[in-house]
């Protein structure tokens, strides 16, 4: 693992973004594989669990049946009649994924998501859908996860039928990713002093988006090796509310969700630190705006670039 390497993998995020929507949208990969299917089933581990997580989430809000499962689970759906598996991870090695899907080979329906073709997860599958991040240099996953949401995304989407809402979405984001970047030097120094705390970086972000926050999270702790965990907004007025009464308490809210005022009236009585990503209120003590943070499937794969260049700047600066 290398930080900067770490690093020249995001900056491509732009580049390999924009290539995979031109795909999906040219490909339509799920059209055809979702016919005759009435229940999808989502198994991962690590960021491909977070990103699965919100995508099922967000497609049973649509009325569809889906679960995500961690892919270690002993406690994974029967394979059934009528059912897709889509089985994620990038190298197409991650054991319990192998394990999990091999439980389902020539029982369902078994899609593989993966960067790598020919890798033993694409064997297991009737078909593959190539996630087209290319290596990550750095040792971390990074463009993989995001590319990981987009693909899941367009599942969603097609399953839905609003695969035409995909391409102005992907645009933005590869329009937002950019303009995060690019201005890195004015948001970024003010950003990371916000949050270098001693005791470590909390994360929030509201349940569709809450997939972010995790892979967040993890950022801190794969890169900088510093704690970090990520809690869902309207849960962290249940379970989190409590360290800001003994720590030095840094936060980085991913806003937009409905409970965003309650969260911050306790951070603010208790002289706790927050950024806020997405919005500027009262309270925060930075404000991070960014080119089409007003769409809410923009942030999905936006928000996290965040997290991704603070914990580089941590990384090569300890």
């Amino acid at each position: 693992m290398d930080p900067a390497g770490f690093l020249a993998d995001v900056e491509r995020r732009p580049e390999t973004l924009a290539y995979l929507a031109d795909v999906l949208v040219q490909a339509r990969p799920f059209t055809r594989l979702l016919d005759g299917i009435d229940e999808i089933v989502l198994l991962g581990m690590g960021s491909s669990a977070y990103a699965a997580g919100v995508a099922a989430a967000r497609m049973r809000a649509h009325g569809l049946r889906a679960t995500a499962e961690l892919a270690s689970s002993d406690l994974l759906p029967p394979p059934r009649s009528g059912q897709l598996v889509v089985a994620v991870s990038a190298s197409g090695t991650s054991p319990e994924t192998l394990d999990a899907t091999e439980r389902y080979r020539g029982r369902t329906r078994v899609l593989a998501v993966t960067e790598v073709g020919g890798s033993p997860l694409d064997g297991l599958a009737i078909e593959t859908v190539p996630l087209l991040c290319g290596p990550e240099e750095g040792g971390v996953a990074c463009r993989s996860f995001t590319h990981t949401q987009a693909v899941l995304l367009a599942l969603e989407k097609t399953a839905t039928g609003r695969l035409g809402d995909l391409t102005p979405v992907l645009e933005a984001a590869v329009d937002a990713t950019a303009d995060l970047m690019s201005r890195r030097d004015r948001w970024l120094p003010a950003v990371a002093d916000h949050l270098d705390g001693p005791a470590g970086v909390y994360i929030a972000a509201p349940a569709r988006r809450f997939g972010t926050a995790q892979q967040s999270a993890l950022m801190v702790r794969e890169g900088p090796r510093r704690p970090s965990t990520a809690c869902e907004t309207g849960d962290w007025n249940h379970v989190d509310v409590y360290l800001t009464k003994t720590l030095d308490y840094r936060l980085l809210l991913l806003a937009g969700s409905a409970q965003d005022g309650e969260l911050l009236g306790w951070t603010a009585q208790r002289g706790s630190t927050v950024v806020t990503v997405g919005a500027d209120p009262a309270g925060s003590a930075y404000g991070l705006r960014y080119a089409h943070d007003d769409v809410d499937d923009v942030r999905l794969l936006a928000d996290v670039v965040v997290a991704e260049l603070v914990a580089h700047r941590w990384w090569a600066s300890p």
